[in-house]
């Protein structure tokens, strides 16, 4: 099973690729970014964005027994107020992880999910989940930003050269 320090190292560069984005992202216009396209499901480039990072901060707030589902419209208003929310989001969990034992992280537990559905599942195996989720968004992302004109540029996937 994965220990705390591999889990932070792809969490860090998980999140390196989804900075190029953002950077890729922040010479679009807020009509652009706000522009509603068919076939997403969450429609808007800032609303595909803001469900990643929601979806990261809602299931380590399960891990530490929390339930995190607020969606504040001001952390999607634009590119800085994402990156602001992703700072807060990445932060929890860096502090989850640093805190969490290899034997917290790769055994089997229950937590509540929304609802109070209670679930059984492996905390890495959550870890992993979120950040394999940012991959699927990205790709998403990248298909708005073609067809807006705006193709995202190569080399935003993982990075393992580093």
């Amino acid at each position: 099973m994965f220990a705390a320090p591999d889990l932070l190292d792809m969490h860090r560069r998980t999140h390196l690729g989804l900075d190029g984005l953002l950077d890729h992202l922040a010479g679009f216009t807020h009509a652009e970014l706000t522009r509603s396209l068919e076939g997403f499901g969450d429609s808007t480039v800032l609303l595909q964005l803001h469900h990643v990072l929601g979806a990261e901060q809602y299931w380590i707030g399960v891990l530490e027994g929390k339930m995190l589902v607020d969606e504040l419209e001001t952390d999607h208003a634009s590119i800085a107020a994402l990156r602001a929310f992703r700072d807060r989001v990445t932060a929890a969990t860096r502090a989850y992880l640093g805190g969490a034992s290899q034997d917290e992280l790769g055994t089997a537990r229950e937590v509540t999910t929304w609802g109070d559905r209670r679930v059984t599942v492996v905390p890495a195996h959550v870890l992993l989940r979120t950040q394999t989720h940012v991959f699927h968004h990205k790709g998403q992302v990248a298909a708005m930003c073609r067809l807006l004109g705006r193709p995202a540029p190569q080399g935003l996937d993982y990075p393992i050269g580093e």
